[in-house]
């Protein structure tokens, strides 16, 4: 009877011994596993990383700009053909030569504004050259200072300031330069505008 007893709880105790084994191991099993998936993912990720970095390495050691040029374009409010261009830059330095760049930049400004304007042409070199009942719009075009003129790099940056969309001109489409205009032309802009401001030598109308 007491044998029977014995092999019962001998039996038992192995059983259960048989189970905290195969746990043990098992569990041993599922750390092991668990950082070999990581380090392997890790892997994968540090392979892509390496690939992006060095491919921004080679772009940049080849001299390659690494500019998003579609933002570029986007900010860029003005277009223009290269007749355009020069005929803006031309104008400008023969307008306002003696101007800081703002003064350069106004006279930008009133150029591109009468080229958005409905009552002017629709480019800029129609609008430099304009006449009206024989009179030109801007008098350098006709005293060859527009012509004649070496584009300053001050004259450039105003201009690509007014191309990239800054205006600061309060929407003017006309200026003057009372000292030297003609009195007849200066009771036309005095009767006839409306005067926005002066800054420098000039006056603005619109």
């Amino acid at each position: 009877m007491y044998r029977k007893y014995i092999m019962s709880f001998v039996l038992a105790g192995m059983t259960i011994l048989t189970s905290w084994v195969c746990a043990k191991e098992l569990r041993i099993d599922r750390t092991a596993a668990d950082p070999a998936f990581r380090i392997e993912y890790l892997d994968d990720s540090l392979a892509e990383d390496k690939h992006s970095f060095v491919e921004m390495l080679a772009s940049v050691s080849s001299g390659q700009r690494v500019v998003d040029y579609e933002v570029l374009e986007h900010t860029m409010k003005y277009q223009l053909s290269d007749k355009d261009h020069d005929a803006l830059l031309r104008i400008v330095e023969a307008e306002a030569g003696g101007e800081d760049q703002n003064g350069k930049l106004l006279v930008a400004n009133v150029v591109l504004n009468r080229v958005n304007s409905e009552i002017f042409p629709d480019t800029v070199l129609e609008v430099v050259m304009q006449r009206e009942q024989g009179i030109a719009q801007f008098s350098p075009t006709v005293d060859g200072r527009y012509q004649s003129v070496k584009i300053s790099d001050d004259t450039q940056k105003a201009v690509e300031r007014a191309l990239y969309g800054e205006d600061i001109s309060q929407g003017a489409l006309y200026f003057c330069a009372r000292e030297k205009a003609d009195s007849d032309n200066l009771q036309w802009f005095d009767r006839k505008l409306t005067r926005l401001f002066a800054y420098g030598n000039h006056e603005f109308f619109q």
